[in-house]
């Protein structure tokens, strides 16, 4: 087993599994080499190498990748809304929609849903003026979310999605956008736990989208959605107005991406396998609509 190895709990048999990593020697050179290292400011600095990844997996000529993708065990296209022979392009497929009933909504009002298919570390109780507790880091979870925080504690989850994920992302719970929306740009370091050991601001110094949400359930709370490498656009297909659970809020191109939850912690709880796994260290792959946590 490499020392690298990304470790993650199945949430649905409850095993413990190895994350088979798109592009691990890539990433691996650039976090774990001198060589990469070097090279940072030029690959993960902008949005220039992102960008033209963008462009190359819009184009028709990258459909023939997605046979690559197709290899990586846990991608399951036969729950996309069509068979992969009919996207034309690599991006078209990787921002694919479901079948109808797929992915069905936890029942009930006070239940909050996972926003995304991905692996999920929560966080029961921040300050918002400590430091991420992300090993290493140093800004503040009020830094990212540029300042919008007033309560006194908050609880966050961090949904990881991999590039073999559904990457359509949605409403966590019935909810309204009044249109307070922040685009902030940053740098496109990776998402992989591989790259937190040596840019463990990661959440904080990407691209990413702040948009402010108000539940009647569980009051005010963020939904951001972080860039990373090779993501060729952060789509918000969601408009300011009423949501119900599961309305689609966005989709992410290529590249593996992460949607966070900033929930005020007085308003719910998280579940207590979500607790216990985060708590050791350990994601847990859950499924967009899935219960994640319920109102107080």
């Amino acid at each position: 087993m490499s020392n690298t190895a990304v470790k993650y709990i199945d949430r649905a048999t409850g095993k413990l599994c190895i994350e088979t990593i798109m592009g691990e020697k890539a990433l691996n050179f650039a976090y774990n080499t001198l060589a990469g290292r070097t090279l940072w400011g030029m690959l993960f600095n902008s949005g220039f190498f992102s960008s033209l990844m963008g462009i190359y997996y819009d184009s028709p000529i990258s459909k023939k990748s997605i046979t690559s993708l197709l290899k990586i065990p846990g991608i399951h296209p036969e729950e996309a809304e069509f068979h992969w022979q009919k996207y034309h392009s690599f991006n078209d497929f990787f921002a694919r929609r479901l079948k109808p009933g797929i992915r069905p909504a936890a029942a009930g009002d006070n239940i909050l849903s996972s926003p995304a298919d991905g692996r999920i570390l929560v966080y029961p109780e921040i300050s918002p003026d400590k430091a991420m507790p992300v090993k290493g880091a140093m800004r503040s979870l009020n830094f990212l979310c540029a300042g919008e925080l007033t309560a006194q504690k908050y609880s966050v989850a961090v949904v990881r999605l991999a590039p073999i994920d559904y990457h359509r992302y949605h409403y966590p719970c019935d909810c309204s956008d009044c249109g307070n929306i922040k685009s902030i740009p940053g740098k496109y370091h990776s998402v992989n736990p591989i790259a937190f050991k040596k840019a463990p601001d990661v959440f904080v110094e990407n691209s990413r989208v702040i948009t402010e949400l108000t539940s009647p359930v569980f009051g005010k709370f963020f939904y951001l959605d972080v860039g990373a490498f090779g993501v060729g656009s952060i789509v918000n297909t969601g408009k300011p107005g009423e949501h119900a659970k599961m309305d689609e809020k966005g989709f992410f191109k290529f590249g593996g991406s992460t949607v966070i939850l900033v929930m005020e912690s007085d308003k719910m709880q998280f579940d207590e396998d979500l607790i216990k796994n985060s708590a050791s260290g350990l994601e847990t792959l859950v499924r967009c609509g899935e219960r994640i946590a319920s109102a107080l």
